[in-house]
């Protein structure tokens, strides 16, 4: 009896989950399926790797060693598969973006594709960070972009800047620019702050930049994009942080809607791009940052990451003036 890479990741499934049930629902079978599996990899291998309990499994010191071993193997394989997809002159790639980034950078990256040295074929899934980083794990996705620290397994390069912006109406805008005299993410009442669902990083960057608790917003309405929140505060619902990079397209959609900046230092977030460790030294994730990177920063309007932005930020002081025909309305410097 052969031992299979299905037994393999059927038993890293049962290890992380830690009860057949939730194993099966994971790998999208049934759970007898599963167990029939796993009894046949112990056959093969002449060793029990799991303790059966009533309502848990755990594994063995055997279990633990094969597991061990078995991550190492399904690891070469996703990368294998990964390599294949790309082929030899770029192939297919695949990108995995987060939500509040996707609809505003994708655009001009897919626009400039394909570039050399990055792939003939471009594909893209939307997604948020928990999914994306387990799926850039398992091999589904070649690399992701994303705006929090990736794990210990992943490596990082950061893109750019992508500072937050306050988002409100014209007249709460000034009503909280005239109490203060530099406006600062804490002066922002927790209870006017509208919030993304849970699982969104950009609802926890929000909650952090201005030092509250998900408890302590009145307004938690579970949107689960950025557009729904940017109509309700231009329905005067209340305030929300929006990242520069979604200003120009928000304020189209939302007319009555202005943002204002933060005093300095201004709130930011770093936009990432992150692979596999295995590839990280492949020339096309060099390129592909290059061009991530050069759209992120036309976006934010930073000639450089780390280079002051030219002309004078706002500091509480809402956007009034309507854009030129043809031209997004965006914050003043």
């Amino acid at each position: 009896m052969k031992i299979t890479l299905r037994q393999l990741s059927y038993l890293q499934a049962l290890a992380e989950a830690g009860h057949f049930g939730r194993a099966a629902a994971r790998v999208n079978v049934s759970q007898p399926a599963l167990s029939v599996q796993i009894r046949e990899l112990e056959a093969a291998l002449g060793l029990e790797l799991v303790e059966r309990q009533p309502r848990a499994v755990r594994l063995t010191r055997a279990g633990r060693a094969v597991l061990e071993r078995a991550g190492r193997i399904l690891h070469e394989v996703a990368e294998l598969e990964a390599e294949a997809r790309r082929g030899a002159l770029g192939g297919v790639l695949t990108l995995g973006v987060i939500p509040t980034l996707a609809p505003y950078l994708m655009p001009s990256v897919l626009a400039a594709l394909p570039a050399p040295g990055i792939a003939q074929e471009l594909r893209l899934r939307e997604a948020q960070t928990a999914v994306l980083l387990d799926d850039l794990g398992a091999g589904r996705l070649d690399a992701v972009v994303i705006a929090t620290p990736p794990g210990p397994d992943a490596v990082e390069r950061v893109l750019f800047a992508d500072r937050f912006l306050l988002a409100g109406r014209e007249g709460e805008l000034a009503r909280l620019a005239g109490q203060v005299e530099r406006l600062r993410p804490v002066t922002v009442d927790p209870e006017e702050l509208l919030l993304l669902d849970e699982g969104h990083c950009l609802a926890d960057q929000a909650l952090e930049v201005c030092g509250i608790g998900r408890r302590r917003a009145r307004i938690d309405l579970g949107a689960s994009s950025l557009g729904t929140l940017c109509a309700l505060v231009a329905g005067g619902m209340g305030f929300t942080l929006v990242p520069e990079t979604a200003a120009p397209a928000e304020l189209r959609a939302q007319p009555a809607m202005r943002v204002a900046r933060f005093a300095a230092p201004e709130p930011e977030r770093l936009v990432r791009l992150v692979v596999r460790a295995g590839v990280a030294d492949e020339p096309w994730v060099t390129a592909l940052a290059a061009l991530l990177g050069g759209k992120g920063r036309s976006l934010t309007g930073q000639p450089l990451m780390g280079h002051p932005v030219t002309g004078h930020p706002v500091t509480g002081q809402p956007v009034t003036g309507q854009a030129p025909p043809g031209q997004p309305p965006s914050a003043s410097r």
